[in-house]
């Protein structure tokens, strides 16, 4: 029996699997909200205290933050994770970390077909080649799938904290807006993520064009600020969301095509995270795409790229359960 854990700054799921003739087979599992806990131990305490414990021959957890040596301190939770002391609390030896998008980059090969929508077909036949993923959500994860000629390869990334950069005067505007508010540098994780789209939204209201009327500052107020203006955004009853949403999904692709650029993804490109699937309406009226495919010179090279969305949530769990099964069980590229 094997457990997999993804590990992410909102919440932590935890499955326990056993392979079986098709690869893996879930047995149980259970989500967690992150911050109600002050460690990953202490969850699994609670995951793990009706068993079985004994019977456990490894486990392997997708964290969200950079993996050293057996260690990684969580980017958006106050955690420390190391792999030695995980094994103590759950009494195997065999204990793995990897990146979360690393995990959910690895996951994305075993998803159906059905399990992904499509943005952008891209030219047919999909090649061969190298697939990047990109994943807004609590943060924004980045990661690559190098194919090596025989299979894919996951590689994990920090990529989501590289410098946002403006391609517009409204993005150079919002860059200024948040230098001054976070005193500073600025990464793309601060405009493309949940928090992100509060960002966004709090720059056009400032900016003063269209006023925030008072039933929209109320419903802001009395939950969570990111959802409210997700929802109002689709639904269009308010132009100020409606805006935020479509700047959201215009630097996401055009982030997008900056990873796709950088690891020559001709196999295409991956939109996951916790927040794509929520906003694919948004993300298939058109902005996403002009931002990805208006590269100059690689515009065209871009529009041949064909790019999905994962609606699997759990991906990064897979992907963690699979690392620990090993590549004889990948599925072959078709």
């Amino acid at each position: 029996m094997i457990l997999a854990g993804d590990i992410g700054g909102t919440k932590t799921a935890l499955a326990l699997f056993e392979p079986s003739e098709t690869g893996i087979r879930e047995l149980r599992g259970a989500t967690f909200p992150s911050r109600t806990y002050g460690s990953l131990e202490a969850i699994l305490e609670e995951f793990l205290k009706d068993g079985p414990r004994g019977s456990l021959e490894a486990a392997c957890f997708g964290v969200a933050g950079r993996v050293h040596q057996g260690k990684a301190r969580t980017t958006n939770l106050p955690w420390c994770v190391d792999a030695e002391q995980l094994a103590n609390v759950l009494g195997t030896r065999r204990v793995r970390l990897v990146n979360d998008l690393e995990a959910a980059a690895y996951g994305m090969l075993f998803l159906a077909p059905d399990q992904f929508e499509w943005l952008h077909p891209g030219r047919s036949p999909q090649e061969a080649a190298n697939i990047a993923i990109i994943a807004p959500g609590t943060g924004l994860g980045e990661a690559i799938l190098y194919w090596d000629e025989q299979r894919y390869r996951p590689i994990a990334s920090e990529g989501g904290h590289a410098d946002f950069a403006p391609r517009t005067d409204q993005e150079i505007a919002l860059l200024k807006c948040l230098r001054a508010r976070l005193g500073g540098h600025v990464s793309y994780e601060r405009v493309l993520s949940g928090d992100g789209i509060c960002n966004i939204y709090s720059f056009l209201r400032d900016a003063g064009d269209v006023p925030e009327p008072p039933w929209l500052r109320q419903r802001l107020e009395s939950g969570d600020r990111n959802v409210a203006i997700t929802q109002v955004g689709l639904s269009g009853e308010h132009p100020l969301c409606v805006e935020a949403l479509d700047l959201f999904c215009s630097i996401l692709g055009a982030e997008a095509a900056n990873l796709a650029l950088k690891c020559l993804a001709t196999a295409g490109v991956i939109v996951g995270g916790g927040i794509a699937p929520k906003i694919l309406p948004a993300l298939k009226k058109g902005t996403f795409m002009k931002g990805f495919t208006d590269k100059g010179r690689f515009s065209d090279w871009l529009r041949d790229i064909p790019v999905r969305v994962a609606l699997h949530p759990r991906a990064p769990l897979l992907g963690a359960a699979r690392y620990l099964i090993g590549p004889s069980r990948e599925p072959q590229h078709e």
